[in-house]
C-alpha cells in the first residue's frame, strides 16, 4: 500500500513502458476540460447578451409609449386650436357641408344604339 501511494506521488505511471496509454488519457481529459470551459464561457456571453437586449427592449418600449402619449396630446383638437390661435387662425363657426358628387351612369352599348 505504501509503495503504491509513493509511486502515484512520484508519477511513475507516466514514465513506465505502458505510459503512452496514460498520456493519451490525460491529453483527452485536458481537451475535454478546455472544451467545457470554452462552452461555459460562450454560454455566459450569450446570457449577458440576452440580458442586455431585454433591457434595451424594455427601454425602447417605454420610449414608444411616451412618444405615443405625446402624439395623442398633440393630435387633440384643443391643442391644435390653441396652436392656431397663436397664429391668429380661428376655428370656423359654420359647420362643414358635405358635397355629394353623383356619377353619371355609363350606358351600355345597346342603350347608346337605341337612342
Amino acid at each position: 500500500m505504501k509503495s503504491g501511494v509513493f509511486s502515484i506521488l512520484k508519477a511513475r505511471f507516466l514514465i513506465h513502458d505502458d505510459a503512452v496509454k496514460n498520456w493519451r488519457f490525460i491529453v483527452f481529459i485536458i481537451l475535454l476540460a478546455i472544451i467545457m470551459i470554452a462552452n461555459t464561457q460562450r454560454y455566459e456571453q450569450k446570457v449577458f447578451e440576452i440580458a442586455k437586449l431585454s433591457n434595451e427592449v424594455k427601454e425602447l418600449r417605454s420610449e414608444f409609449v411616451d412618444r405615443r402619449s405625446e402624439l395623442m396630446k398633440l393630435k387633440m383638437e384643443s391643442t391644435i386650436s390653441n396652436k392656431m390661435l397663436e397664429k391668429q387662425i380661428y376655428p370656423s363657426t359654420v359647420p362643414p357641408i358635405k358635397i355629394e358628387v353623383k356619377k353619371e351612369e355609363e350606358k351600355s352599348f345597346f342603350q347608346r344604339i337605341w337612342q
